[in-house]
């Protein structure tokens, strides 16, 4: 048990150790201006020391700024759970093919991209819509003769046979539709021009402030690394209840 937690650890200490002596070594003789780590630390240590400073809309400390670029995913998120899921258990149920109802789903919720919070949901809701509808269309057909057979309701017929039987597709749905909304952020910030770690970055991009760019970068990607395995755990204990 050890010896697997250790070699858990020791994989990844490994790899980061890699990239930083690259990084050091690039900054050093390929890219003039691409900062060293030491020099990135230094220029954006008060970020990650104070990560709840505001000087100003945008000079703000990055736990500030992904606390508000995770209110707005988690928003949008939710919204694409809330249109996605039923979607998808009505196309899983329907004759009609999904691809007929695609189109006409793309033209009413295009609609409703000016605010950011639509367009995550937008484009984060597809795979929930298609992982749901795969996994309510495999479910076995002696299930849902079971069903007919004792003379279950729609409603029982759903909340007892379909939703439990298509949850592992449900599920995964609910994970890739995480990765994109938090992936879609840095658009919708900048689309939006409001605060959060996409519109930082949009600002230092701007500014070609290096060091904070290389900053944002690495916590959108800790963040979204972090949401995935959260989501990973969640996935996991429903699949073994």
């Amino acid at each position: 048990m050890s010896s697997r937690l250790g070699a858990r650890l020791l994989l990844p200490f490994l790899g980061l150790t890699a990239v930083l002596l690259l990084w050091a070594v690039v900054s050093q003789t390929v890219a003039a201006d691409l900062p060293s780590p030491w020099k990135t630390w230094l220029e954006s240590k008060r970020y990650i020391l104070e990560p709840f400073f505001k000087d100003g809309e945008m000079n703000q400390g990055i736990g500030r700024l992904a606390f508000y670029s995770l209110v707005r995913v988690a928003k949008g998120y939710l919204l694409a759970l809330a249109i996605g899921t039923p979607i998808g258990f009505f196309l899983g149920l329907s004759r009609i093919s999904p691809l007929a109802w695609l189109p006409l789903g793309l033209v009413v919720f295009q609609r409703s991209e000016p605010a950011a919070i639509f367009t995550i949901a937008l484009c984060a809701m597809w795979p929930t819509v298609i992982n749901t509808a795969v996994g309510v269309r495999g479910i076995s057909q002696d299930y849902l003769n079971v069903g007919r057979v004792l003379k279950l309701s729609k409603l029982k017929m759903m909340t007892k046979i379909i939703i439990p039987a298509s949850l592992p597709y449900v599920f995964t749905g609910y994970r890739l539709s995480l990765g994109i909304a938090w992936l879609v952020i840095v658009a919708a910030e900048m689309l939006t021009g409001t605060p959060g770690v996409g519109g930082f970055l949009w600002q230092e991009y701007n500014s070609l402030v290096y060091s904070h760019i290389i900053l944002s970068v690495i916590t959108i990607g800790a963040i979204g690394f972090i949401l995935d395995r959260l989501m990973g755990l969640v996935e996991s204990r429903f699949k073994t209840t």
